[in-house]
């Protein structure tokens, strides 16, 4: 039975969330990160012309695009937005992969015998964009491989199929970068060797690949002649969360890193309780303003509670920073983590507490994350 994989790419996915919002952002330059000293997480078709790409800092493609709006980001409008898109996908495919927040593999292998696998892709599409309002692009194809490529070359709001006797006719006159493995340092080396577009690259002897890439040549001739056996990976929620800050000027001020901290512990606690998770690992990464990056962790019981939490995060802490230096970047991470819910510990523990927190979050829920929380992570 020939292979029917999708994959499906939010079109600039950041920056459509915040065209939701705000009307006034649609065909305007805009770019999402954090800060002068920040990077660009991601940024609108609008800035690309100038040349902005995502991990360029933010003071470049500034230069380049002196008119583009800045926007620091929601990350939880966001993880929302990725999660209602997912539950209207899944409702309709029998087997999903999110490979990301904005991307997303289906198996769609024997449904044209009962509908025809395009037209059923362009029903899911239509029904994501209906119900979230969110443009998306995708390709049909016979793997992974190709269909990723097609997405690629589509957007925005492409829809395309690739079918089996068009691949090789697709894949030939592309640059070698648009395979999903090739990187600048690969690309580079298959340069020298004159290797620049695909059909070259499916020509090349393999033994010459091994050669010059190692055992990643044989993947990369397949990934080239439109070979490709991965599997789809049913979809499974991630085991961690984090969260990090990087400062505009380096700070020595432990007080204000400790409050820091504690919104962080905050942001993070409530969103373990809404996605249902409990955490058993915790980490703390400091960054020096000579960027050496230090982390402490350590295993807890499972747990979700605010105060359980920033009781350990604030030892890590003091464990880690060891140096009387400046400090550019702090970051908590929760790992380990299992469904369930907030676990009350017998010895600290009352049912006051349990209720403050259900209070607290319903607050969240309606007003957001920063509508209340502990005033040492108010200080902040």
């Amino acid at each position: 039975m020939e292979r029917a994989i999708v994959h499906m790419d939010l079109d600039t996915f950041f920056v459509s969330c915040e065209r939701l919002k705000n009307s006034e952002l649609e065909k305007k330059p805009v770019i999402i990160g954090g800060g002068d000293r920040g990077v660009v997480a991601f940024c609108s078709y609008e800035t690309r012309f100038f040349g902005v790409r995502s991990a360029m800092p933010i003071k470049m493609a500034l230069r380049l695009c002196p008119e583009a709006r800045v926007i620091k980001g929601d990350m939880e409008m966001y993880s929302k937005m990725s999660h209602m898109v997912t539950d209207v996908i899944q409702e309709k495919v029998p087997v999903l992969e999110k490979a990301s927040i904005d991307e997303f593999y289906l198996d769609l292998s024997g449904m044209d015998k009962f509908f025809g696998c395009y037209q059923w892709t362009n029903e899911i599409v239509d029904a994501v964009t209906k119900n979230t309002g969110l443009p998306i692009s995708f390709a049909l194809s016979t793997n992974k491989t190709v269909a990723k490529i097609g997405t690629g070359e589509s957007k925005p709001t492409g829809r395309f199929e690739i079918q089996e006797q068009n691949v090789k006719p697709f894949l030939n006159p592309l640059s070698v970068k648009k395979i999903p493995m090739v990187g600048n340092v690969t690309f580079q080396l298959l340069s020298r060797l004159g290797v620049r577009t695909i059909q070259t690259l499916s020509q090349t002897p393999i033994e010459v690949l091994h050669q010059l890439i190692g055992k990643n040549g044989t993947e990369l001739w397949k990934k080239a002649n439109g070979i490709d056996d991965t599997p789809i990976v049913p979809y499974s929620e991630r085991k961690s969360i984090s969260t990090e800050n990087t400062f505009s000027q380096d700070t020595i001020d432990v007080q204000n890193l400790r409050s820091i901290l504690s919104g962080m512990v905050e942001q993070l606690a409530f969103q373990l309780r809404q996605e249902k998770w409990l955490t058993s690992t915790i980490s703390v990464k400091i960054r020096y303003s000579n960027f050496d990056t230090e982390t402490k962790q350590c295993r807890i019981p499972y747990t979700s509670a605010d105060h359980t939490l920033l009781k350990y995060v604030l030892e890590l802490f003091k464990k880690v920073y060891t140096r009387r230096m400046r400090i550019r970047l702090i970051g908590v991470k929760f790992t380990g983590l299992v469904h369930g819910c907030h676990q009350m510990d017998l010895f600290e523990d009352t049912e006051e507490l349990i209720s403050l927190y259900q209070t607290m979050d319903k607050i969240k829920n309606r007003f957001g994350t920063g509508s209340v929380g502990r005033a040492s992570g108010l200080l902040r």
